[in-house]
């Protein structure tokens, strides 16, 4: 108890530091639709089924806010089903690598820690079918167990929409002192969130319903180790109203109503979505 109220009195002490505006521009050549690289690894055939995403994620402007440049070596946190994995691996080339991690077990349980065990062995070899890259060349973690060698070698590491299961399902503070071990001192990590209203209740902002405040992301990174160095609007949708009674999953691409409304949820698009750039404390 002692522990969950010195927590309490960080978070909203970090959330009344976090300045109302603060855009960070990125630095030297990065990824933007102009950029060959990019425009290249977009259009890749292999990623025509991704395609239809694009205007609602906008992956060459989050990337270029992130600073990600072709030949960092990037870690993608819980990529799924690859749709990042699938711009940045050919994006960043031959001189760079991508690295998947995933949670650590120590919070985990039943499915769910069998699940992410076998995450290190499973990934790589889908991620060479998604992306005709080796898969010697796309090595992957759970981040309990990442080799000591790695620690210090990540440029950027990403969090695309998974704080809110990494809050209420307690991954928050190991993955996050993982990540932070394993970027280098100039590293960042770049988030991206469903955002929801800013007077939203804390019933609705606890992760179950996929959104969070803006304020709270950001006070919670904060308190793990890391500031703020950036904030971006790249991803935002002002008609989310981001209040649906299903949560988060009721709009596009997931449609939890099915054919309910349908047309309404597709006209509104994906979430609002919050974009943040953070750097580690010293």
């Amino acid at each position: 108890m002692r522990k969950a109220a010195l927590f309490s009195t960080l978070l909203l002490a970090a959330a009344a530091s976090v300045p109302a505006v603060l855009h960070a521009a990125p630095e030297g050549p990065a990824a933007t639709a102009a950029d060959p690289a990019m425009a290249t690894a977009l259009a890749d055939p292999r990623r025509d089924k991704d395609r239809v995403r694009d205007a609602f994620r906008h992956p060459a402007e989050t990337l270029a806010f992130f600073r990600i440049k072709p030949g960092m070596t990037v870690a993608d946190y819980m990529p799924s089903s690859g749709w990042y994995t699938r711009i940045l691996v050919p994006y960043l080339g031959e001189k760079g690598q991508y690295i998947g991690i995933t949670a650590g077990l120590a919070a985990a349980s039943g499915d769910t820690r069998t699940r992410l065990a076998a995450f290190p062995a499973q990934f790589p070899p889908k991620a060479a079918s998604w992306t005709g890259v080796p898969e010697a060349r796309i090595p992957a973690y759970t981040l309990d167990a990442v080799p000591p060698e790695r620690k210090g070698t990540v440029d950027r590491v990403m969090i695309m929409r998974e704080v809110h299961n990494m809050w209420p399902d307690g991954y928050l503070f190991n993955d996050l002192a993982a990540i932070r071990a394993l970027l280098k001192d100039d590293g960042l990590l770049g988030i991206e969130e469903h955002r929801a209203k800013a007077d939203a209740p804390a019933s609705y902002t606890q992760g179950t319903m996929g959104y969070m405040r803006e304020a709270d992301v950001i006070a919670l990174i904060e308190a793990h180790g890391f500031r703020l160095v950036g904030k971006s609007e790249v991803n935002a949708n002002p008609k989310d109203t981001a209040n649906w009674p299903d949560g988060v999953w009721t709009l596009p691409p997931v449609l939890s109503l099915k054919d309910k409304d349908r047309a309404k949820y597709e006209a509104i698009g994906e979430s609002d979505r919050m974009t943040l750039l953070f750097a580690k404390r010293p």
